[in-house]
């Protein structure tokens, strides 16, 4: 099974590509969809549709995970963020990929099994996890692959809890 993992931004939008082979976990592909601060913010949404569309045609994902808009103090970026999300979705809608989508505290118990892990605990155990050695840069993308490795674990719960109600 192929996931995908968006940390959604419309400056700095970090994707991860993760495969699942039973228990295993193997890294495909990451990195970060980034705009400039000259882009309008319609053009920024466009150079996110777009490049999101070409990775999911070229790695063609089962499921999608994207992280949940969650309110800052800052009205602005939340707004921005919500409209980059937006395109996110839709790109994911038109491949027709299942959605799934986590809190920031999910995406942390997920991967490190500790809800108010910090950053760095989080990348560090995502390295671990993935097998990556260098560190992952930027931290969006490191988020996006920590929001893929979330979505397989939840993945495998809900198909063991099929198999328990059988």
């Amino acid at each position: 099974m192929r996931i995908i993992g968006i940390d959604p931004g419309s400056a700095i939008c970090g994707y991860g590509i993760i495969d699942v082979e039973g228990s295993r976990l193997k890294t495909v592909a990451y990195g970060a969809i980034t705009t400039t601060p000259d882009d309008t913010d319609a053009r920024r949404l466009e150079i996110l549709f777009n490049d999101l569309s070409d990775i999911l045609e070229e790695y063609r994902p089962d499921k999608f995970g994207v992280e949940q808009l969650f309110f800052n103090r800052n009205v602005t970026t939340a707004i921005t963020v919500g409209q980059a999300r937006g395109v996110i979705l839709l790109a994911a809608s038109q491949k027709d990929l299942p959605i799934y989508e986590y809190t920031p505290l999910q995406v942390k118990q997920a991967v490190t099994g500790y809800g108010r892990a910090t950053k760095e605990q989080v990348i560090s155990m995502t390295m671990q996890l993935l097998g990556i050695r260098q560190r992952i840069k930027p931290d969006d993308t490191a988020d996006a692959l920590a929001i893929a490795i979330c979505t397989a674990y939840s993945s495998q719960s809900e198909s063991l809890k099929r198999k328990l109600q059988i």
